[in-house]
C-alpha cells in the first residue's frame, strides 16, 4: 500500500487499482473544526487536478482536488452525519472518496511521506 501527497494536502492511499483520497492531518489541523463535507457522486469521472469535493470548516471552505485521474467508486457516507471524522481520523475513518486509478504513473508525480513532511515544515 502506497500513500502519496499533493502540494494541496490531499493524500491518496493506493491499494491495487483503487485509491482512497482524503486530506492530510496537517490540512485538517489548519482548517479547524470540519462542519460539512460535499462529496461527488459515485460513478463520476475526474482528471488529475479537478475539484472533487468541498470541505467546510468553521474558518473556511476548501476545495479538494483529485490527486490522480479516475472514477469515483465509493464515498464516505459517514461524513454526512459526522464530518468531524475528518478532524479526528483524517487518514482512517475520515477518508473522503475511493476511486479507480486510471493511470498509476500519475502517482509518481506526487510526494512520498518524507517529501511531504519537508513540504509542510
Amino acid at each position: 500500500m502506497t500513500i502519496r501527497y499533493t502540494e494541496d494536502h490531499e493524500y491518496v492511499r493506493q491499494d491495487g487499482t483503487t485509491g482512497t483520497v482524503g486530506i492530510s492531518d496537517y490540512a485538517q489541523s489548519q482548517l479547524g473544526d470540519i462542519v460539512f463535507v460535499e462529496l461527488p457522486n459515485v460513478g463520476a469521472s475526474f482528471s488529475k487536478g479537478d475539484e472533487i469535493a468541498v470541505v467546510e470548516s468553521v474558518k473556511a471552505a476548501s476545495e479538494i482536488y483529485a490527486p490522480v485521474s479516475g472514477t469515483i467508486s465509493a464515498v464516505n457516507d459517514a461524513l454526512s452525519g459526522s464530518p468531524d471524522l475528518v478532524n479526528s481520523d483524517p487518514m482512517g475513518e475520515g477518508w473522503l472518496i475511493k476511486m479507480s486509478i486510471d493511470d498509476a504513473g500519475e502517482l509518481d508525480g506526487l510526494m512520498d511521506e518524507a517529501a511531504y513532511t519537508d513540504h509542510i515544515a
